[in-house]
């Protein structure tokens, strides 16, 4: 089976428990739609997300967020300076990179920043005659290319694309809270604001139910089968 879930947000506990929840196995796929880190709250583990991406091998992949980005400039920034200037230097805004120095080397760092560079910006998946997308803020159909924000951010016309989405393609989307799409045409998928959200003409998928904050949940999604999945 292939699976997409959305923004993780720091929470390791709720990704291996969603993880058991969909029974995930050796034959199955899952595509993390970026944001796997920063907030999370008291249950904030950077460290344990890192292992457990890593842990699942090529039966996951990850499209990179604007969070992932963010970290992983810090951390160059950061390793790049002196002792002295690191005293001094701008802190990093989020939980995530005082959390990862406790428990990961400089050397892990910089391995972890390797590895967020090399998280594709977007990703294509055709399956049972269905061509799908999966990028963190938008898509955008292949054989042209968008600047790197596009996809981490999103761009001038995303109200356009959250309403209309791509002829052809079934996109997948994290970043935008689905609280926040209440005024766009389309429906949730599952009663209440925080769950999967679908626009009206069924090609766009919004997988950001807030997890990482207080109240908020774990998205996932299987592709064969349209179940969601909650945590």
């Amino acid at each position: 089976m292939h699976y997409v879930m959305g923004d993780i947000h720091n929470e390791n506990r709720r990704l291996q428990t969603m993880l058991k929840k969909i029974a995930f196995g050796e034959d199955d796929h899952v595509f993390l739609l970026g944001d796997l880190f920063d907030r999370g709250g008291e249950s904030a583990d950077p460290a344990g997300v890192y292992f457990t991406v890593l842990g699942l091998g090529e039966r996951c992949t990850v499209v990179r967020g604007n969070h992932d980005q963010w970290l992983a400039d810090y951390i160059r920034y950061y390793e790049a300076l002196s002792e002295a200037r690191r005293i001094t230097c701008w802190p990093y805004v989020y939980n995530s990179f005082a959390m990862l120095q406790r428990r990961l080397t400089p050397v892990d760092l910089l391995q972890l920043a390797d590895a967020i560079e090399r998280f594709p910006l977007q990703e294509k998946l055709e399956l049972e005659g269905k061509n799908y997308l999966f990028a963190h803020a938008m898509t955008f159909p292949p054989g042209r290319w968008k600047r790197r924000d596009y996809y981490l951010m999103g761009g001038l016309d995303y109200e356009r694309f959250v309403r209309d989405g791509f002829p052809g393609y079934i996109s997948f989307c994290g970043h935008e809270h689905t609280s926040n799409l209440a005024e766009f045409p389309g429906r949730y998928l599952d009663g209440g604001y925080r769950s999967v959200w679908r626009n009206e003409p069924g090609n766009l998928y919004m997988m950001d139910c807030e997890s990482g904050y207080a109240g908020g949940r774990l998205a996932c999604m299987c592709l064969e089968s349209g179940e969601r999945f909650y945590v």
